[in-house]
């Protein structure tokens, strides 16, 4: 019914106002998102494939983007974990603070990264941190080393998977939970065999889109990264140290290989989801 409706309020929009949203928001995702994106593969592949080989295989270059899978990687499993458990929390859990905590989340996505790095160098730096002396004779050192980085791209990331996951389990509710702990399944296999299955393809997209954030985060590990190469420098840090150092192709190569990392995998999802909802 909400379907008809819908199709017959747009049968009504006059023909010329329905091309001219259309070409208005054709041409906004283009001059925003498409141009800026080919004219970085197109000075990438300027001088030919040899040249973009030639930068990929440069150590600096291949221990970046290492650095950046790594941290990537455990950023987002970390978030996997505690985006799922903050999710189950605020929406199947009442508690005092809960809307404190649902704030909370959103903060990352409210402040800059840079104001994100230099938090957690007042928190960690080994010097006059908070925290930082006590953890460095322990013998652990946060800050300008890849713990830092990792818990910065965290932050960032965070909210990313729990903004996903909510909606949806508010819409599925609880009421299959419930009947499965009246049947006697656990807690572990209601979550496996209730939950997860409902929430699989929330998970897919949060994963997605804190993989991609990861992969490109650049101002919040600036500052907690001693961003030397070799060790502590990530692929977003070398973009800028070739660009800035008039080494036009490694930028644009190293540009490229993340721009095409973060829509591969948008790409991916957008092709299997519809396998599997057809299914």
């Amino acid at each position: 019914m909400a379907r008809d409706l819908s199709s017959s309020a747009v049968a009504r929009e006059p023909l010329g106002v329905r091309i001219g949203l259309r070409v208005v928001t054709i041409g906004y995702v283009v001059m925003l998102v498409g141009w800026p994106t080919t004219l970085v593969f197109k000075n990438a592949f300027g001088d030919g494939l040899s040249s973009v080989s030639d930068a990929l295989t440069d150590p600096a270059v291949t221990s970046a983007l290492q650095l950046t899978a790594t941290i990537s990687v455990i950023a987002v499993l970390i978030n996997l974990v505690f985006g799922v458990g903050i999710s189950l929390l605020l929406v199947r859990y009442e508690f005092w603070g809960k809307r404190v905590l649902s704030t909370l989340i959103d903060v990352p996505l409210s402040i800059s990264p840079v104001v994100v790095g230099l938090a957690l160098l007042l928190v960690y730096n080994g010097n006059d941190g908070w925290f930082g002396p006590t953890l460095e004779k322990l013998g652990f050192q946060i800050i300008f080393a890849t713990p830092g980085m990792v818990m910065a791209t965290v932050f960032v990331a965070l909210p990313l998977v729990i903004r996903e996951v909510v909606p949806v389990l508010q819409e599925i509710g609880d009421d299959q939970e419930q009947a499965a702990r009246s049947l006697g399944a656990s807690g572990i296999q209601t979550f496996r065999r209730i939950t997860l299955p409902g929430i699989k393809w929330a998970l897919v997209y949060g994963v997605v889109l804190s993989l991609a954030s990861s992969l490109g985060e650049f101002g919040a590990v600036k500052i907690v990264s001693s961003n030397v190469s070799g060790e502590t420098q990530t692929a977003t840090l070398l973009v800028q140290a070739k660009y800035e150092g008039f080494e036009q192709t490694t930028a644009y190569s190293v540009a490229a290989v993340l721009a095409f990392a973060a829509m591969a995998c948008l790409v991916i999802v957008s092709i299997l989801r519809p396998k599997e909802q057809s299914s």
